[in-house]
């Protein structure tokens, strides 16, 4: 009994499709297009079970749409600058250039071995001067355009990488990688101008159909468009004023207080005669910035001497705090408080003894009895205790209030975005640097595009913490373009987000002397299929469609939109072991003993068996795939990643999953190169007779051809795997005795063999060859499918008595009402409802029903 070699056989088809070229494409206007693309990756040195699942996801989708005649792009890159780099420059004594270019030898060659179509020729790294000095040119333009600009503003500084984050890489309060908590500072920082798209972002959202729900709802509440009001409060003893911002205008009435951030320009005013106000800032600046945490966080205050007039109540004034949960970036940095319709208010108002006053009077509610206890009132309701609007709904209320404000010109209905600017300045060397040049006379200056691209020093040294381009005895110096006075560079870099939000136009045209040319971008893009995790819902995502719009208004493209369809693959996940010193353990240090019971493999001592969780290093649930692919090969490893799961849900990798794919492929390895039934030539016609089971395997196949490309076009992986096992276990059936079956044989196994293709490609092409074939199947088109013969020939019925469902009968599709009605009342079931007694009523629909009433 045969095994399949896996070694030599992938390696063998991988250097037969390179020398053939066969996934090397380009641009043809004369033929459709079709892009698939997932995310590029970060080259750590290893492919981890994460990227097996989403290139092979990708791969699938690849291969299929060749076969079914489509010019396919599908390339690979490497997000390649970053602080990964530059902290194992720290910790290792190397370069990051160097580190960086050995993980992507590595990791490119481990690509390889899994089989994926792409077209290597366009393989891009983005720490390469070829690629980022592209991006330099962008954002001179983006300068011109008014897209990009340089401002000193409150950022989020990560203490320990030592950068600025932007806010969407602030994860409850840590920064997204080290975990650290984020401080605030003020710094001078590049931005892009990601604002001016809001409405246009959000608006697009509905015409993304083929997005999942969830994401395109992360972004609408990211880009978060509200309605409301900007309210200005005249300040006591003073002549300027304090101007807030609410969604809730309609409870103005309620506010009894007003609160500003710690970073407000009020509070820098009285911190510097007030320590202790100055410590409370300090300590607002050390706490967490995440919307959790400060929903969360005990709600605290420092009393102002401020106050403000009320706009619509005489006599009335609020004081004004410093508050822990009122944020700079958000709004104008002050709100009222309002606390009977709000919980975060109320907190503070129970904590500081402040007025609680209802304003909206719940349905049905009595006015004189309503009171608001620990909790906030925030539902529906008609406004009371509030003058001129009393007796309106909520809604009705908000636009009397703007109306008022502006009359009185005390304020005006407004819109406001949860949205910011994208802080693009990192304070880190391995990054492109930003092309900017700082004259004392002429101030920033952009570098001449004759001088691009602005490259790194390789001299660099790692040994004091911050930006090591800050400390070069050289690079930064340099003279003014514009009056030859001595100038120094920007040392900041750009935030590697920059490079990950155009790389998919760059592969469009990679070996281009420009960006991309305009002919080549227009025809692949956009992106067609885009395939990649959800945790880059609103970062990288959201950032490349500000890209690509930003770059359609600078000439570059022609499109708004980077990625027509977008899927989110799940988690790969495994048990997680702990050995009896409380240490978490490696599924390979691990074995099952006698009836289940967990040992470790070093000195059989008894292990705990931990959840099913995401594999991580951290908790050492972590399965090389070098080692999967080494031992069972790339097409095992690819089959149960589509099989297990729907692509869109986590998948639990197991050691039994793993040995059934292994199963399978040997099993159908075995049963068409060890067959004792003699196929006929290729090409041979159809007989004119076939067995019944000749016959059922002979439809099967054209309802499998048509249900497998069905279910890839849904992304249904696991849908298309179980359909073609159900197919190839009718033909494993098959002893070739009846009539026309050896002729079925053959004509079941090609059909097997080519829909599997795109799923295990290594062992799909040795099996053509072995049945017979000199073409390759990476060249092959889609096999054709009979609608007709796919249909099934006999229908399901359902009885029903009265309608209730009481029985269902088999009979052949297209029966007629007569026939349907006579074998329905022969029903054992049927008959012993109805007692003897004839049906008064009787309705039947050919294939679908038959209705009794009795």
């Amino acid at each position: 009994m045969a095994r399949y070699n896996v070694k030599e056989t992938e390696s063998r088809w991988q250097q037969r499709w390179s020398e053939a070229g066969c996934f090397e494409v380009e641009a043809d206007p004369g033929k459709p297009k079709y892009y698939v693309l997932e995310m590029f990756p970060y080259p750590s040195g290893r492919i981890h079970m994460g990227h097996v699942r989403n290139y092979t996801l990708g791969d699938v989708v690849a291969r299929y749409k060749k076969a079914k005649g489509f010019n396919v792009l599908h390339p690979m890159g490497w997000d390649a600058f970053g602080l990964p780099a530059e902290n194992a420059a720290i910790e290792r004594g190397v370069h990051p250039a160097g580190w960086t270019r050995e993980n992507i030898e590595a990791m490119r060659e481990q690509l390889r071995g899994m089989g994926l179509s792409y077209d290597w020729r366009r393989e891009v790294a983005t720490c390469d001067p070829s690629y980022y000095r592209h991006e330099q040119k962008m954002f001179l333009d983006f300068l011109k355009a008014g897209l990009a600009y340089r401002k000193e503003s409150w950022v989020n500084w990560d203490p320990v990488e030592n950068t600025v984050l932007a806010n969407e890489q602030v994860i409850d309060g840590r920064g997204w990688r080290s975990g650290a908590l984020v401080e605030k500072r003020k710094l001078s920082q590049w931005f892009l101008r990601i604002t001016h798209y809001a409405q246009d972002l959000l608006d697009a959202l509905e015409g993304l159909e083929r997005w999942p729900d969830k994401v395109r709802l992360m972004q609408h509440n990211w880009i978060g468009r509200s309605e409301g009001a900007r309210v200005r409060f005249e300040l006591v003893g003073r002549d300027d004023v304090l101007e807030i911002f609410t969604t809730r205008p309609d409870t103005l009435f309620g506010a009894s207080f007003c609160a500003v951030s710690a970073n407000h320009p009020l509070v820098a005013e009285f911190a510097e005669k007030d320590p202790a106000l100055a410590a409370f800032v300090a300590e607002c600046n050390r706490s967490s910035t995440s919307e959790a945490d400060i929903e969360t966080a005990e709600k605290k205050g420092y009393l102002t001497p401020l106050r403000v007039r009320h706009p619509f109540r005489d006599g009335v004034t609020l004081p004004v705090y410093v508050a822990n949960f009122v944020l700079m970036e958000y709004g104008t940095g002050a709100i009222f408080g309002c606390p009977a319709h709000d919980q975060r208010d109320l907190d503070f108002a129970r904590k500081y003894e402040l007025p609680v006053i209802p304003v909206v009077l719940p349905p049905k509610a009595d006015p004189a009895a309503f009171a608001v206890g620990d909790e906030a009132y925030v539902g529906p309701g008609t406004i009371y205790n509030s003058d001129f609007l009393d007796g309106m709904e909520v809604e009705a209320a908000k636009a009397a209030v703007a109306e008022r404000l502006t009359a009185i010109g005390r304020g005006e209905g407004t819109i406001t975005w949860r949205l910011r600017d994208w802080g693009v300045s990192r304070q880190r060397y391995w990054g492109c640097p930003i092309p900017i040049i700082h004259c004392e006379s002429c101030g920033p200056v952009p570098v001449p595009e004759d001088q691009l691209p602005v490259t790194l020093p390789q001299d660099v040294d790692f040994d004091s913490p911050g930006n090591p381009l800050d400390r070069h005895p050289s690079w930064k110096h340099t003279t003014c373009p514009s009056c030859g006075a001595d100038a120094r560079r920007e040392t900041d870099t750009f935030d590697t987000f920059f490079e990950s939000s155009w790389y998919f136009a760059r592969f469009a045209d990679a070996q281009a002397e420009t960006a991309f040319g305009r002919a080549e971008a227009d025809y692949w893009l956009p992106v067609d299929q885009y395939i990649g995790g959800v945790e880059h819902a609103v970062l990288h995502l959201l950032y490349s469609r500000f890209f690509t719009r930003a770059l359609r208004d600078c000439g570059y493209l022609g499109i708004a939109e980077p990625f027509a369809g977008l899927v989110t693959q799940g988690m790969v996940c495994h048990e997680t072991y702990k050995g009896p010193d409380g240490k978490w353990l490696y599924p390979s240090e691990v074995a099952k003993g006698d009836g289940g019971a967990t040992v470790t493999v070093d000195g059989g001592k008894p292990v705990t068996v931990g959840r099913v969780e995401k594999m991580s290093k951290s908790k050492r649930n972590t399965v090389d795939p070098a080692n999967i692919i080494d031992a069972y090969g790339a097409d095992t490893a690819r089959l149960f990643m589509l099989s297990d799961s729907p692509p869109e849900r986590d998948l639990e990798w197991t050691e039994a999953g793993v040995d059934g794919a292994w199963r399978y492929l040997n099993r159908l390895w075995r049963a068409i190169t060890e067959s004792d039934i003699a196929l006929p030539p290729p090409g041979t016609p159809k007989p004119t007779e076939l067995s019944p089971a000749a016959e059922q395997a002979w439809r099967a196949c054209h309802k499998t051809i048509l249900g497998v490309a069905d279910a890839i076009e849904r992304f249904r992986f696991n849908t298309a795997v179980a359909q073609i096992r159900e197919l190839t276990n009718l033909l494993f059936a098959l002893d070739g005795k009846g009539a026309g079956e050896a002729w079925v044989l053959r004509f079941g196994w090609e059909t097997a063999v080519r829909l599997l293709a795109p799923m295990m490609p290594h062992v799909a092409e040795e099996l053509w060859v072995r049945l017979g074939h000199t073409t390759m199947l990476a060249e092959t088109p889609w096999p054709d499918a009979d609608p007709a013969l796919a249909e099934d020939e006999t229908v399901t019925i359902a009885v029903q008595i009265n309608g209730k469902l009481r029985a269902t009968i088999e009979v052949a599709k297209d029966t007629g009402k007569d026939a349907l009605i006579e074998q329905a009342l022969g029903h054992p079931n049927v008959q012993k409802q109805l007692d003897g007694k004839q049906p008064r009523k009787v309705i039947a629909v050919p294939n679908k029903i038959v209705n009794l009433v009795a």
